[in-house]
């Protein structure tokens, strides 16, 4: 939690672009928390919960991907994820530029 002079702040201090709800804040939130601390399965969980919910949530999916190829090193699975996030956004350079990179790893023998 972020606090200010003393108090916490509410809501995400960047701009909130996709109107993510205060739930899908904290449930990222969380996910991002437990896979810093390599909670992996509780990780996954949430971010399953959250496509289930929402299968075109552009951040969740994001960090889906992210999840996929960096925590797991499943490059395939982050790279499915990724190209969901470009069906959506074929502008979004993130999702691109990582999903070159995980075609790149998954290419090494």
């Amino acid at each position: 939690m972020l606090w200010l002079q003393g108090r916490p702040m509410a809501g995400p201090v960047w701009r909130n672009v996709y109107r993510l709800t205060d739930s899908q804040i904290s449930k990222l939130d969380e996910a991002e928390d437990y896979m810093e601390m390599m909670k992996l399965g509780p990780a996954e969980k949430i971010l399953m919960e959250m496509i289930n919910e929402d299968p075109e949530c552009v951040p969740v999916l994001n960090v889906m991907a992210h999840f996929q190829g960096r925590y797991i090193s499943d490059f395939e699975m982050a790279i499915h994820y990724y190209d969901r996030v470009l069906v959506l956004e074929p502008d979004n350079a993130w999702a691109r530029d990582e999903r070159r990179r995980y075609l790149r790893y998954s290419s090494y023998d």
